[in-house]
């Protein structure tokens, strides 16, 4: 599958900010599902961007601008060719050990509440019980946009019945973790079934580690693996560690930020329209 993605977000300052720092991961990378064909991030002020990695080897770009700036917005655009590998994420850059991914954070530290849930997954092994938590997540919480912010953590979440895709995936980390299973956040794109092609916001899903197959993707949010529909963009423990855009702004007062997606599948001659006008 081709998918392409047009995501732009925009600050607006309620006076020019004197400079804006960004830290940007929204720079997906290649493996064995899912090939970057083109990707490119603009902004419309002067500023410099600087690319790098992250400690968890995620590619990374640093913004900064160069004068007082009103308004900033960053767009990006690219196209990633997907197949279906069950979830299994195979060709990864992996620059730390799993075990680190068994470390708590304080969006996914379990409570009383989260450690009695882990508690009723079944028996099995870790594969068959990780899907069973996913299950479980997905029938547990409501999908409900706007009833968690980001700085909900997976036990405000889980106490409340409710949240978005954010929550959902750091219910299932803290709950691995409990389980002693190493487990990751995941921010990324996801193609709808349902042919609604503009979004609200990125999607975000969860990847644990299972002895002899590597890193497996978990989406609680719509209770299945990752498919081709699925592009992987970055990781972290938490969805702070893997959020697209952190920084801050000085002398800017506050901000109103709006975000506009849209990921689409590409057809066959959409494509081929777009070889020609290259």
């Amino acid at each position: 599958m081709r998918i392409r993605i047009d995501h732009e977000t925009r600050y607006e300052y309620e006076r020019p900010a004197r400079f804006i720092i960004q830290a940007l991961r929204l720079t997906p990378r290649t493996n064995e599902g899912q090939q970057v064909r083109e990707w490119r991030i603009e902004t419309d002020v002067d500023a410099r961007l600087r690319r790098t990695e992250d400690a968890f080897g995620n590619i990374l770009h640093h913004l900064y601008t160069e004068r007082p700036t009103a308004a900033l917005t960053i767009r990006v655009t690219g196209e990633v060719a997907t197949t279906d590998t069950s979830g299994v994420v195979r060709g990864s850059l992996e620059r730390l050990n799993p075990l680190t991914y068994l470390r708590d954070t304080p969006l996914t530290e379990a409570d009383a509440g989260l450690r009695a849930f882990a508690e009723t997954v079944g028996e099995g092994d870790n594969l068959t019980r990780l899907h069973d938590l996913m299950r479980r997540v997905h029938g547990e919480v409501a999908f409900e946009v706007g009833a968690t912010t980001p700085d909900h953590t997976a036990a405000d979440a889980f106490s409340m019945k409710r949240g978005v895709c954010q929550d959902h995936a750091q219910i299932f980390i803290s709950c691995a973790r409990r389980l002693g299973i190493p487990a990751r956040y995941v921010s990324g794109h996801f193609q709808r079934t349902d042919g609604q092609d503009h979004q609200e916001a990125a999607h975000a899903w969860a990847e644990a580690w299972v002895e002899g197959l590597g890193w497996i993707g978990f989406d609680p949010a719509n209770g299945v693996c990752p498919t081709e529909r699925y592009v992987r963009v970055a990781v972290g423990l938490d969805a702070l560690g893997a959020s697209p855009i952190r920084g801050t702004s000085y002398g800017g007062g506050r901000e109103r930020m709006t975000v506009a997606l849209r990921v689409r599948q590409m057809q066959q001659g959409q494509q081929q329209q777009q070889k020609q006008g290259r």
